[in-house]
Formats: C-alpha cells, sequence, structure tokens
C-alpha cells in the first residue's frame, strides 16, 4: 500500500505519517511553505519538494498510490485575511488539481482535512455536520469550496471522498513562534518560559480541543475502516473556554506566568462545539482526555526548547 500526504512536513501531516510507519509507503508533498523537513526527521517516506499547484508534480506524485490524504493550504485565518487571493489559489485551486489527479492516478480514495471555520458564527451549538455553512473568513469560505469540490467528484463516481472537519487540534511539533500561532503550543511555551500569557479577546470564548494522534486515526479511519463518504466532524464534543485552557496549561506547568487579555483578531470565531454523533455512528471514537494530553504536549515542547537552546531542533 501507498499513500500520499500533500502538506505532510506540517504539524498534522507529521503525525498521518508517523501512523502509517511500517504500515504503507508513505509519500509527502510539500513545498516547505508551513513544513519543516524536520518535522518528517526519524521517519521512513519520500519527501517530495514543490507545490499542489504544480500539475505536472502533482500527478508523478500520484503514481501508484492507493490513499491521499490531502493537507497541503494556507492554514492560517488572519494571513487568509490579509491575503485572501493567495489563499483562494491554494486552497480551492490546489485542491481541484489534487483531485483531478487523484481520480486520473484511481486513486481509491481521497481523505481531505477540512476545518469547522465553515460554521462561521452561527449561534446554534453544537454544529452539526448538515447546518448551513456560514465562513466568515477567506479561510473558511476556501474550505468549504474545496469540500463542494470533493462532494462533486463522489456524487459523479470519480473519486471517494471524505472531509473532515477539524476543530481545534493540539499537539507535538505544533508550531508555537508564528504571530498566528494556535492557543496551546503559544500558551505551553510562554508558560514554560514563565512569561506573560496573552489572550486575544474577553478569554470567554470555547473552543473544541482534539488531539493530532486522534485526528490521524480519524484519516486512517476513514481511508482503511469506512467505506463512507462525505462530511465528518473530528473533535471531542466538550468546550472549554480559552481563559480556563490558559489556567490549566499555568497549572500543569506549574508556571508563574500572567495571564493578559489583548484585541480580538479579525475573523476568529466567538464559540466552537461539535456535535459528534455522525463520526460515533461511522464507528469512530477519539480518545479525549484534555489534561493527559496537555501534558504529553507539554512534556514535547520542554524538550523541544531545550533541544534549541543547545543548538538543535527536534
Amino acid at each position: 500500500m501507498r499513500i500520499l500526504i500533500t502538506g505532510g512536513a506540517g504539524f498534522i501531516g507529521r503525525h498521518i505519517s508517523e501512523h502509517f510507519q511500517d504500515r504503507a509507503e508513505v509519500r509527502v508533498l510539500d513545498n516547505l511553505r508551513c513544513g519543516f523537513k524536520s518535522n518528517l526527521s526519524g521517519l521512513d517516506c519520500q519527501l517530495i519538494v514543490g507545490s499542489i499547484l504544480d500539475r505536472d508534480l502533482v500527478r508523478e506524485a500520484m503514481k501508484g498510490v492507493d490513499f491521499v490524504f490531502h493537507l497541503a493550504a494556507m492554514v492560517s485565518v488572519q494571513e487568509s485575511v490579509q491575503k485572501p487571493n493567495d489563499c483562494a489559489e491554494i486552497n480551492t485551486v490546489g485542491t481541484a488539481i489534487v483531485l483531478e489527479e487523484a481520480a486520473r492516478a484511481r486513486v481509491k480514495k481521497l481523505i481531505f482535512s477540512s476545518s469547522a471555520a465553515i460554521y462561521g458564527d452561527n449561534p446554534t451549538i453544537p454544529k452539526i455536520e448538515n447546518m448551513p455553512a456560514e465562513p466568515k473568513s477567506p479561510y473558511a469560505t476556501s474550505k468549504y469550496e474545496a469540500e463542494l469540490n470533493c462532494r462533486s467528484f463522489t456524487n459523479e463516481g470519480r473519486l471517494a471522498t471524505v472531509a473532515l472537519r477539524y476543530f481545534n487540534v493540539f499537539g507535538p511539533y505544533q508550531v508555537p513562534g508564528s504571530r498566528y500561532t494556535a492557543a496551546v503550543p503559544a500558551f505551553i511555551e510562554k508558560a514554560i518560559r514563565n512569561e506573560p500569557i496573552t489572550i486575544f479577546g474577553d478569554g470567554r470564548q470555547t473552543r473544541d480541543f482534539i488531539y493530532v494522534k486522534d485526528v490521524a486515526a480519524a484519516n486512517a479511519f476513514f481511508a482503511l475502516k469506512s467505506q463512507a463518504t462525505g462530511v465528518f466532524n473530528v473533535a471531542c464534543g466538550k468546550q472549554i473556554t480559552i481563559t480556563d485552557l490558559a489556567l490549566t496549561i499555568r497549572n500543569l506547568t506549574k508556571s508563574t506566568s500572567t495571564i493578559n487579555y489583548g484585541a480580538e483578531r479579525s475573523g476568529d470565531l466567538k464559540h466552537s462545539l461539535a456535535d459528534v454523533d455522525k463520526i460515533r455512528t461511522a464507528g469512530f471514537r477519539p480518545v479525549c482526555d484534555l489534561a493527559g494530553r496537555l501534558r504529553a504536549t507539554i512534556e514535547f515542547v520542554r524538550k523541544n526548547i531545550a533541544s534549541i537552546e543547545q543548538g538543535f531542533h527536534l
């Protein structure tokens, strides 16, 4: 069995590649715009450096592939607000190229990494897959358009597809240093260093967090163990406020960090909580232990900080 992971040198892609070690021949296509070669260290995989917008390269990468995990994308909501045209090209046009070449290569199934951002700020909680899409940002819009393209390929019998709407994913290899970084790695790094933790907004916004290894397992499940197609939420179905998240991380790290509040960021959502009945009915259940998973992530970040200070990088 051979798999292709587009965007495979990124945070989630690393864990999908790791999941398939000794189970499949792993091929990664990544232009290293957001990903890092170092994320693939210690893994047996073929790395092809290039863009999903390069059709000839995508066609070459698809040769002999059984399953495609399509993660390559502009992943920052804030960056998409600043660069909407780039976002549309990478996320919408790029996905169309990947779908077309996967169908041409007779791939068995494509698993598309989508986003809960598609639901927008609809006040209905929890978010159910059949709710109307109300994307607030170019990023969310591009993901929804890519989902529609996936659905079209499946309905036309050209390619079986699943779109996984991730809620708030966290875990090892998530980059803490960017100004657009997610809350968990940013808070952990600040807490370990006993530096002030900044929350954008009033801290009462809520999120539904899921550990990255559960996300990788969900991808593998829909490729290998389920014939289902369509859209599925990938989350734990549990809410926590951002302030409570920061307090939990501060307690787990025994940190002396203060918690400060900054201006709300453009495009950020107020509340996010998944209905997970559909994915459970399909047969997949993640391991939802937030404190335990945060401890594992904290340990990874501690080691990474130590290695960086010694001139290495995990």
